[in-house]
């Protein structure tokens, strides 16, 4: 974007910004009148929420200036709200000034180091036509123009010559002199100020000669700066440099030359008063000394401006960016936590907003507005010039700027996660496709078995406060456990359900178990857990998550009234026992889970299983008795027992399954109960 045009854009946000001129914000005083989403509503940072994302792409990729208002027009083709649009202008035009800021410090590190550079063979002169091709050859690099030429006066002709070109391909023009007052040339060593212009052969303010012209006209020029080479009150000669096209130069360019200018000059004069100025030498000497040092704080402000830049666009974590500025300062720097930090010396460096001596450590705040989120520790460096003081501090706000940007990205996670997971507890008439889809995007498989579990912590609260703060760290943690277990997670009915995959061998109850550990752990108080039969595929019926989380609440209901407040259980390991102590009698459930895969068996098959256990528990367990009972071979009733236990489990006649297995038939038999297919045959 041109320059101009990215001035007006700056002035135009500053203008809504500040709002009319001459007139008060209303939000000039408040604490956050300074942030971009001061002011809007939660709607309205909602709506902002991610706006700077494809501008922080396009800077990452160095992307050109015309590049920005995609976005913007993206949205608005899309159709998104006012609030979204307003947010992408804002985060736009902060991006062009981000650009123009980095554009411009590239521009100037470039020029500084290529000024040094030339001071450096200034300060070791041996040969003055190569300090002189030098220095040309880097004002036409840095000002990226086709030609850039010098020219020293002749005081015996009363003319100006072509001494160094840079880029030129004409021989006429390569040999040309300038008389006093002729051309752009003649004019500048006239008259000692710079000229420019942008087209000259339409420029009417100099002296056009037929040499002159010619010269120019070979070497198709057509925009030319020059700026005069000069001693004291004596011009000894000019530096130009040209395009092959009209171009407008701006005024950092022509200072940019001058200063090249200033520096042919010195190499001139230095040449032709090598021997007289000795003390002068000595001088320049120092100056060069100074430079150097300059120059190397400068490349190793450079260096940890590159490894932070790298770290962040790599997605790199605060303890990156402490072992990097650890290398650049030959020291020890640490990220600490806010409570373990020296309490004094962190809220001095909040303060002061710099980094503070502490004994022989050097403590440097990481925060975010009144929020410290820690601090960087330099240890055992007592010894810290300005500039690497300033590293440090630079560091922390890296460091500040990486943790809260996690921060936001983990928070945009987690409600995904719950949104989700409510649509599949609520929302029955969802299109299934699309909550795969929405599972796959957070890695989650919805085709897999899970087990749903419902937490809620035990420990006694303050008050209402406290007691909210509780659970927004119950579901924070329980959103970490989700996410690092391709899982999901939501608060609900004044706790958390989860819904995590079962690992291979694993069970319900050891999830519950062990949810139940790291939630407590995480949280420092005690969280009761109980968990569903593992159910899938989830998307088999609208209602299936629904129907786990109810049987999971049944099962923390039971755990706590049974006194194991802090441990977790699953449903499956209460049996009949879970049915009477909760407080909703779900008998149907308890039918299914027993004995359903004998009564869908029996529904699919026409076969007569349910009839030949009911035979079997009224005959003792006694085959013999039951063939008797049913009028069939023993053979047959050891069949039906024989397959009764492969869709039951080899278990199914222990005491304690078998009193499970008599209470589902005779519910099944009395109330008229029959279960649902179950999900898995």
């Amino acid at each position: 974007m041109p320059r101009d045009h990215l001035q007006s854009a700056e002035r135009s946000a500053a203008g809504s910004a500040a709002g009319t001129p001459g007139r008060t914000s209303p939000d000039a005083g408040r604490p956050d009148a300074g942030r971009p989403d001061a002011g809007r509503s939660d709607a309205g940072r909602s709506a902002a929420d991610g706006a700077e994302a494809p501008f922080l792409e396009l800077l990452a990729r160095g992307a050109p200036a015309e590049a920005y208002e995609q976005p913007v027009l993206l949205a608005r083709a899309e159709g998104r709200p006012a609030e979204r649009i307003a947010a992408l202008e804002r985060a736009k035009l902060l991006a062009l000034r981000v650009r123009s800021e980095m554009e411009g410090r590239r521009r100037r590190e470039a020029e500084l180091s290529a000024l040094f550079e030339t001071a450096h063979d200034l300060a070791g002169l041996r040969d003055l036509d190569a300090v002189l091709r030098a220095i040309v050859q880097r004002a036409r690099s840095l000002l990226g123009t086709d030609v850039a030429y010098l020219s020293l006066n002749d005081p015996e002709r009363g003319d100006t010559y072509m001494r160094v070109t840079e880029g030129s391909v004409a021989a006429r023009f390569q040999q040309l002199r300038l008389g006093m007052g002729e051309g752009l040339g003649g004019l500048v060593a006239q008259t000692a100020r710079p000229y420019v212009t942008d087209d000259y052969f339409r420029d009417d303010r100099f002296q056009h000669t037929h040499s002159i012209d010619t010269g120019v006209r070979d070497e198709g020029l057509v925009a030319i700066v020059g700026v005069p080479l000069t001693l004291g009150d004596h011009v000894i000669g000019v530096l130009f440099a040209a395009d092959r096209r009209t171009r407008v130069f701006e005024r950092e360019q022509i200072a940019l030359l001058g200063s090249f200018a200033a520096l042919a000059a010195a190499a001139i004069d230095t040449a032709n008063l090598l021997a007289e100025t000795r003390a002068a030498l000595s001088g320049l000497e120092r100056a060069n000394e100074i430079i150097q040092d300059r120059s190397a704080v400068i490349e190793r402000a450079s260096d940890v401006h590159d490894r932070l830049a790298e770290l962040v666009l790599r997605g790199g974590g605060v303890h990156d960016v402490a072992a990097a500025v650890s290398e650049v300062l030959d020291g020890t720097v640490e990220f600490t936590e806010a409570p373990a930090a020296p309490a004094r010396a962190l809220e001095s460096s909040r303060a002061e907003g710099h980094a503070v001596r502490h004994g022989d450590d050097w403590i440097a705040a990481v925060a975010a507005g009144d929020e410290l989120l820690g601090a960087l520790v330099l240890r055992g460096h007592p010894g810290l010039d300005p500039v690497d003081q300033r590293t440090l501090e630079r560091a922390a706000m890296v460091t500040s700027l990486l943790l809260l940007a996690r921060r936001s990205a983990a928070e945009a996670e987690q409600r995904v996660r719950g949104e989700l997971l409510d649509d599949l507890l609520d929302a029955r008439d969802r299109d299934p496709r699309l909550l795969r889809d929405r599972a796959t995007r957070l890695r989650a498989d919805l085709d897999a078995t899970h087990a749903v579990l419902a937490a809620r912590l035990e420990g006694g609260t303050a008050g209402a406060d406290q007691e909210a703060d509780a659970r927004r760290r119950l579901w924070a943690a329980a959103s970490h456990l989700a996410a690092t277990r391709h899982g999901l997670a939501a608060a609900r009915d004044g706790g958390t359900v989860l819904l995590l995959p079962l690992a291979p061998g694993d069970t319900a109850t050891e999830l519950a178990c062990r949810t139940a550990r790291e939630l407590g752990t995480a949280v420092h108080e005690p969280v009761t857990v109980g968990a569903s039969a593992p159910v899938g595929p989830l998307l088999a019926r609208p209602d299936t998550v629904a129907s786990a989380y109810a049987e999971a609440r049944r099962c923390l209901d039971t755990l706590r009234l049974l006194g194991r407040a802090g441990d977790g259980s699953a449903a499956e390991d209460f049996g009949f026992l879970g049915l009477l102590l909760a407080g909703e009698r779900d008998i149907a459930g308890f039918v299914d889970r027993t004995i359903g895969r004998v009564v869908a068996y029996d529904e699919r098959r026409g076969t007569e299983l349910l009839r030949t256990l009911d035979a079997y528990f009224a005959c003792g367990m006694s085959p013999a008795r039951t063939k008797d009972d049913l009028h069939v071979h023993v053979n047959t009733v050891a069949q039906r027992l024989d397959r009764v236990g492969r869709l039951l489990g080899d278990d199914w006649q222990s005491p304690q399954r078998a009193l499970e297995i008599q209470l589902a038939l005779r519910l099944h038999r009395l109330s008229g109960v029959t279960p649902p297919p179950p999900a898995q045959a």
